[in-house]
């Protein structure tokens, strides 16, 4: 991150705000199919965090079990995806980077799920790549 001021982030319309603290455990580019669905996007920008460094000051996101075990959040007003939590991830939770109000200050370290990754998605950069999630220490 580029400076000590809290993250800030939220959803299209507004509804949904969450705030963090602290700097994030990971960030990555996901190429799976579920995270392309979710968001309509070839590949989604995820920064994680402990559970405990993100707070929703008033409205959380709504959640929908995507697969067993792994849960999305989003608006239910406007449908913005927000953050997923999944059984494999204990304590943690992942936000899109994309909805965070200063996404700049955010950049992923890797690329995980490549095995995934659709063949014209191509990316100039030299970041790691994992062809599944990557294991956690």
């Amino acid at each position: 991150m580029s400076n000590d001021s809290p993250l800030e982030g939220g959803c299209q319309c507004g509804a949904v705000r969450y705030r963090i603290t602290g700097d994030p455990v990971m960030t990555a580019l996901c190429h799976c199919t579920m995270c392309r669905r979710a968001n309509a996007a070839p590949v989604v920008a995820w920064t994680m965090y402990q559970e405990s460094q993100v707070e929703f000051p008033a409205l959380k996101p709504t959640v929908y079990e995507s697969s067993p075990g792994a849960r999305r959040g989003f608006c239910a007003r406007c449908g913005t995806q927000i953050s997923f939590t999944a059984d494999y991830i204990p304590g943690l939770i992942d936000l899109t980077i994309g909805s965070l109000d200063e996404p700049a200050r955010v950049a992923p370290a890797l690329h995980y799920w490549d095995s995934e990754r659709l063949p014209w998605v191509h990316f100039a950069d030299t970041l790691p790549r994992h062809p599944e999630f990557p294991q956690q220490e």
